[in-house]
C-alpha cells in the first residue's frame, strides 16, 4: 500500500487534513468517502517534496529512534513499527515522514535505503549505523544503542545551552539598562546642571560626552556591528577562512577547552557506537569525522584514518596531530591492547562530557555574578557623575 496526504471536507463543512494508506488513489478516495469526508486534494506521500525535505531536531530524532527501538524489541517488524509510529505521532510533518518511510518499505526497499531518501531528516551517521544493524541482523539492539547515543548528545547540548541562558539574559538586560540611562535619564539630569552655568566635574563631562555619543551615533555603531557580523558570516563561507577561524578557536584560553572537550566527546561516543554496531574502523572514522563541528579536528581525524589505512594503530594516529586530549589517546590505546575498544571509547566520551559540563558550570556560575558586578559598577559611575555636581552646588550654597 501507498501513503497519501489528503485535504477534505467533512459533513459539517469542517476542513480535514491527514494521511491515509491505500493501494491506489481511487481506493484512497473511496475509503475517505466511506468515512464521510469529501476529498479536495490527494498527494502521494512518498513523492512529496515536503516529506523529502523534512528536518528533525536531535531531540525529535532521539525520541523517534527510542520509540522505534522499543517497538522492534517488542517483536514488531519494521513495517508494523512504522504504522504505530505514524498513528501515535502528533506532529503532522513527522507523520508524513514516517508514512513515506513505510511506503518505501512496502515497495521493497530496506530501512537504510528508505532513510537515505530523506537525508535532511536522517544524517549519514544515522544511516550508516542502521545499515550495519541490518547487515548484522541486530536491528533492534542497534536502534536501541542509537537512541542512547542521540539522547546523550541531546542532553549534553541542552545542558550547555541552558547553562548559558542566565548569563546571556543578565548581559542583555544590563546593556538595555545602561543604554536607557545614557539616552534618557542622564540628559535630563545634566541639563539642570548646565542651566546653572557651573563647571561640571570631569566624571560628569565624560558621562555627558558618552551620553551624546550613544544618542547621536549609537544607531550607526549598532548598524556597523551588524554589517561586520554579516561580513564575518559571509567570510566564514570560504573554507580556508573557516579553517583558520576554527584553528584560532582551539587556541583560545577558555573557550578552546570547551570546543575541544565537546568535539572529543562527540568523536568518542560516535566511534563507540559505530564500532559496537560492527562498522569497520576505517568506515567508522570517516563517518565520525562528519559529526565534528571543528574543521581542524575533522581534518585531524581524516589524517588519522589515512594512517590507519596504511597500518598504524588508532591511538598512535590520533596522537600524531597533538590536538586530542591525552586521556582519549591513552584510553584508545588501552582498548586496542585489550580488545575492548568500544568500552574504552565509551569511557572517554563520558569523561570528556563530564569535563565539559564541569567547565561550563564553573564558567557560567562565575559569569553571572561578574556581569552583575560590572553592571553595578557602571550604574555607580553614572550615579556619581550625576551627584557630584549636586555636592558642588551644596558647597557653593554654604
Amino acid at each position: 500500500m501507498t501513503a497519501y496526504r489528503y485535504r477534505a471536507v467533512d459533513q459539517a463543512g469542517a476542513d480535514q487534513r491527514g494521511t491515509i494508506e491505500a493501494d491506489s488513489p481511487r481506493l484512497a478516495r473511496q475509503a475517505l468517502r466511506e468515512q464521510g469526508v469529501w476529498v479536495s486534494e490527494l498527494t502521494e506521500v512518498a513523492a512529496s517534496s515536503g516529506a523529502r525535505g523534512q528536518r528533525l531536531s536531535t531531540a525529535q530524532l532521539a525520541l523517534l529512534t527510542r520509540q522505534f527501538a522499543t517497538l522492534l524489541d517488542a517483536g514488531l517488524n519494521i513495517e508494523q513499527a512504522l504504522v504505530v509510529l505514524g498513528e501515535q505521532s502528533e506532529n503532522d510533518k513527522e507523520k508524513r515522514l514516517v508514512a513515506a518511510l513505510r511506503s518505501e518499505i512496502l515497495s521493497g526497499a530496506s530501512l537504510s535505503s528508505a532513510l537515505s531518501r530523506h537525508p535532511s531528516a536522517f544524517p549519514e551517521l544515522y544511516r550508516t549505523i542502521v545499515a550495519a544493524g541490518e547487515e548484522s541482523g541486530k536491528a533492534a539492539a542497534v536502534m536501541d544503542r542509537l537512541a542512547d547515543y542521540l539522547e546523550a548528545r541531546s542532553a549534553l547540548a541542552s545542558k550547555v545551552m541552558l547553562a548559558f541562558i542566565y548569563p546571556i539574559v543578565v548581559m542583555v538586560v544590563s546593556a538595555m539598562v545602561i543604554v536607557g540611562l545614557l539616552t534618557w535619564v542622564v540628559p535630563q539630569m545634566v541639563t539642570v546642571f548646565q542651566s546653572a552655568k557651573q563647571t561640571l566635574p570631569f566624571l560628569t563631562r565624560a558621562l555627558l560626552w558618552t551620553s551624546n555619543f550613544v544618542r547621536d551615533w549609537g544607531g550607526i555603531v549598532f548598524l556597523l556591528l551588524l554589517l561586520a557580523g554579516f561580513g564575518g558570516w559571509r567570510a566564514l563561507k570560504n573554507p580556508q577562512v573557516k579553517r583558520g577561524f576554527h584553528a584560532w578557536k582551539l587556541r583560545l584560553p577558555l573557550f578552546g577547552r570547551f570546543e575541544l572537550a565537546g568535539n572529543t566527546a562527540r568523536l568518542a561516543s560516535t566511534l563507540a557506537i559505530l564500532v559496537g554496531s560492527g562498522v569497520p574502523l576505517l568506515n567508522a572514522l570517516q563517518a565520525a569525522a562528519g559529526v565534528l563541528s571543528n574543521l581542524t579536528l575533522r581534518d585531524a581525524v581524516a589524517e588519522a584514518a589515512r594512517q590507519v589505512r596504511e597500518g598504524a594503530v588508532l591511538s598512535r594516529a590520533l596522537a600524531q596531530s597533538r590536538l586530542f586530549p591525552p586521556v582519549l589517546v591513552h584510553l584508545v590505546g588501552s582498548g586496542e591492547a585489550t580488545g575492548r575498544l568500544e568500552t574504552m571509547l565509551d569511557k572517554a566520551a563520558a569523561q570528556q562530557s563530564q569535563e565539559l559540563e564541569n567547565r561550563v558550570a564553573t564558567f557560567t556560575s562565575l559569569l553571572g555574578p561578574l556581569m552583575v558586578l560590572l553592571m553595578g559598577g557602571v550604574v555607580l559611575l553614572i550615579v556619581l557623575a550625576i551627584l557630584l555636581p549636586v555636592f558642588e552646588m551644596n558647597q557653593l550654597v554654604k
